[in-house]
């Protein structure tokens, strides 16, 4: 099939960086995954994934994260998981 639409979108630079960086890692050019995204649009009638309002509890754990409130950090994976495991 060829393929001629074109669509063009305004987005903050910093986030199409970012998105781009994970796409090469996961071997897929942008218009891959758009025409990926769209594709499951398609098949789903709708987003292919949930889209929902955070709840207060999501909201204030988003906040701490944010604020480095309530949040334990590692310097490695098998600091973690010696957490975890302990």
């Amino acid at each position: 099939m060829i393929k001629s639409a074109t669509i063009t979108v305004r987005l903050d630079p910093q986030v199409k960086k970012s998105a781009e960086a994970v796409l090469r890692t996961l071997g897929l050019t942008t218009t891959q995954a758009v025409n990926l995204f769209f594709t499951q649009v398609s098949l789903n009638k709708g987003l292919p994934f949930a889209v929902e309002v955070p709840n207060a509890e999501t909201l204030k754990a988003m906040e701490d994260v944010a604020l480095h409130r309530n949040v334990e950090t590692f310097d490695n994976v098998e600091a973690l998981f010696a957490d975890l495991e302990s």
